[in-house]
């Protein structure tokens, strides 16, 4: 089904994603808007391993895919608990109320 689907296509799809990524994280305010765009930047970054994978006919960049989505799962973890903890102490999310944090 996917046999005629150049790698071309894959890695531009995968740079579209991540650009929307980047622009959601240099854009939004709210911390949880943020995480989903690095989310989504991460999983762009995977379509990209695959391709790659999928063209050289190798198993080594899906291997570091696996790697990627648990680093991405304890992401989600980690930050959720964050921003929820966040927004019981602020009532608001919002990253640029977030700066006076630093230590």
């Amino acid at each position: 089904m996917l046999e005629g689907v150049n790698t071309e296509y894959y890695v531009i799809l995968s740079a579209i994603l991540f650009a929307l990524g980047l622009v959601g994280v240099l854009i939004r305010r709210t911390a949880v808007l943020v995480f989903l765009s690095v989310e989504l930047m991460l999983n762009a970054a995977n379509l990209a391993l695959v391709a790659f994978a999928r063209a050289w006919g190798d198993l080594i960049a899906q291997s570091a895919v696996f790697i990627v989505m648990t680093l991405a799962a304890a992401e989600v973890a980690v930050g959720l608990a964050i921003i929820v903890t966040i927004f019981r102490k602020r009532a608001s999310t919002n990253v640029d109320g977030l700066a006076e944090l630093r230590g």
